[in-house]
């Protein structure tokens, strides 16, 4: 496994709307794995192929470090944080997690349900040391492929509801600085405390 660079803001590949992955190949499992140790790395919760400069609509997210300072922040976000199923669809056709924290594969997700509202800051890998505030669903349901191309439902609330939306948007050609209220601030001084 590999660390894969990040493209930054501004980088055209982030513009640009990603492709269906049709068939699970090896180089796209290795791709998988490859985000996952990138997003550890710079201490992310979630990371999209094309931040990666891969124009495939595939997702990572795991948010399971980050929702515990988020529950002691706001009790009551994340409600439902017991996994109904295993997060890679195994046994029936299509199973429901309901947020867990993750990791999460999301292969070709299609948001189905939203509901609610929450304003909360958010940053992106693609944009180092800034965030903004920015209105996004408190509920998500997203129907995704796993690893072994089994669908699975996926249910979030909270950070991991945002986390769901911010990721697709990528897979869109959108990044959050265009859904951002106000002006980005930096948060470099927050980071390094």
């Amino acid at each position: 496994m590999a660390l894969r660079n990040v493209r930054i803001y501004g980088d055209e590949i982030l513009k640009k709307k990603c492709r269906p992955v049709q068939m699970m190949a090896p180089r796209t499992k290795l791709l998988i794995r490859d985000m996952l140790d990138t997003m550890y790395d710079a201490n992310g919760v979630g990371l999209a192929a094309p931040q990666v400069g891969v124009l495939k609509r595939i997702v990572v997210i795991d948010v399971s470090g980050a929702e515990e300072e988020t529950e002691n922040e706001s009790a009551g976000v994340n409600a439902d944080a017991n996994a109904n199923a295993d997060a890679n669809g195994s046994g029936a056709n299509e199973s429901t997690v309901t947020n867990s924290g993750g990791p999460y594969v999301l292969i070709n997700p299609e948001i189905l349900e939203t509901a609610g509202e929450q304003t909360g800051q958010e940053g992106c890998l693609s944009l180092p040391g800034q965030a903004g505030n920015v209105t996004r669903p408190e509920y998500v349901k997203v129907k995704a492929l796993d690893e072994n191309m089994k669908e699975f439902v996926l249910e979030g609330r909270g950070l991991l509801a945002r986390a769901i939306c911010h990721e697709c948007d990528h897979l869109e050609g959108i990044m959050y600085v265009e859904k951002v209220e106000g002006d980005l601030f930096d948060v470099t001084d927050e980071l390094e405390d």
